[in-house]
């Protein structure tokens, strides 16, 4: 009888980490699908780059060095290969942008291109979509921290290799965002 009494035990003990592990290989998996999402929508704003780069090229000829900064920053964030460096591209690629939206605005006949208007538009459609894709993403990572974090499933974390991942958040941005803006008449 004492025998079976520990067999049980062990059974149920084998039973109760096996879900663990499987919860966490979850969670990484649904981690994991959330920035291929986001892949896909960075995959089209990649595409439209070349073709805002090109239109503001005309009307802004010696502003080279941001376009320069863009496109070097548009070819960073295609190249890297995992989810760390993508997100660390990315955030590279969005401040060039903000940066070409800076020097735009002096460039009233550029605003009013017909090209242009319709290439801003698609360029925001997509931000706003990775904007949701990056929220859906960043709570599939904050689950998986979690349970990577918390107890129980923090013991057997570290023995199954998984480990706290990395938001998809602004990075140098968040200073500026965090600064309230300057109003000046």
């Amino acid at each position: 009888m004492p025998l079976l009494i520990i067999i049980a035990i062990v059974v149920v003990l084998g039973l109760w980490v096996a879900g663990i592990y499987n919860r966490l290989v979850k969670l990484r998996n649904n981690r994991e699908n959330a920035f291929a999402d986001i892949d896909v929508q960075l995959k089209q704003r990649h595409d439209l780059i070349p073709q805002l780069v090109s239109t503001v090229k005309g009307y802004a000829a010696h502003e080279k060095e941001t376009l320069d900064r863009v496109v070097a920053a548009r070819n960073n964030a295609v190249s890297a290969t995992s989810i760390n460096d993508k997100i660390a591209a990315e955030n590279a690629l969005t401040s060039a942008l903000s940066g070409l939206r800076v020097t735009l605005e002096a460039y009233p006949d550029l605003k009013a291109n017909q090209n242009f208007m319709q290439l801003q538009e698609e360029i925001s459609d997509v931000e706003n979509k990775i904007a949701a894709a990056r929220r859906y993403f960043n709570s599939a990572t904050r689950e998986l921290n979690n349970a990577v974090e918390t107890f129980p499933s923090n013991i057997f974390a570290g023995m199954f290799g998984f480990g706290k991942e990395m938001m998809f958040d602004l990075g140098d941005q968040r200073a500026a965002l965090d600064k309230a803006p300057e109003i000046k008449f």
